[in-house]
């Protein structure tokens, strides 16, 4: 009886190679995408076989200091399911190319400086002015600090006294999205969300935002 492809003797033996190459070229990929990453490793499941039939079983991606479209994340982790990749061209020392969107789900974290630092980009001060204004009545907003299970935010209002207005509120995953909640449950804001992502868990805690969900990536 022949050896199975799948199995130790005609995938495993071979396997270390291929994932190696394969775990190079996903790492280029993942920088690539990213504005700066301090800290990047990457697990691949499969094997030898699959892989030269252009499958990828699934990729575990733990990062730390991840800078995307201007948005510091402290930590990210995430789980890609099964993907079909372009073996081909990535054994002739070429890029990596992957076939079709992927699904992936896992976890995302903010520290309170690097949400802040997020806010303040002119990317994204729309978001923290709407923020602002829908929990507070008045913007720009001037800082959102992470304390115990809530998000705090403050803004100064005009005039010549520039009075500190301030107000609690906690996070919400709600139909997909990221709700702001004031504490009091009189104000509310919706974080806007693409299509692609659905966010299931939002929380605060020992000086983190955490939000956890499924994404869809487009190569």
């Amino acid at each position: 009886m022949p050896p199975d492809p799948t199995g130790p003797q005609g995938g495993e033996a071979g396997a270390g190679p291929v994932l190696g190459l394969l775990s190079r070229g996903l790492e280029f990929w993942v920088r690539q995408q990213c504005q700066a990453i301090e800290q990047l490793e990457i697990q691949l499941e499969g094997s030898a076989w699959q892989l030269m039939r252009g499958r990828l079983a699934g990729v575990i991606v733990q990062a730390r200091g991840v800078r995307y479209q201007e948005l510091e994340f402290a930590e990210v982790h995430l789980r890609g399911e099964a993907m079909a990749v372009r073996m081909g061209k990535l054994l002739r020392q070429q890029v990596l190319e992957l076939e079709t969107p992927f699904r992936v789900q896992g976890t995302i974290c903010f520290s309170g400086e690097g949400l802040n630092r997020s806010l303040a980009h002119p990317n994204w001060n729309w978001l923290a002015d709407q923020l602002a204004e829908d929990l507070l009545g008045i913007q720009p907003l001037a800082s959102l600090n992470l304390q115990d299970d809530r998000v705090v935010l403050q803004a100064c209002s005009a005039g010549p006294k520039g009075e500190v207005v301030q107000r609690a509120a906690r996070l919400e995953a709600r139909e997909g999205s990221v709700a702001v909640v004031g504490v009091e449950g009189e104000w509310s804001s919706r974080v806007p969300m693409d299509p692609g992502i659905r966010i299931e868990t939002a929380r605060v805690g020992k000086g983190r935002l955490e939000l956890s969900g499924t994404a869809t990536l487009v190569p």
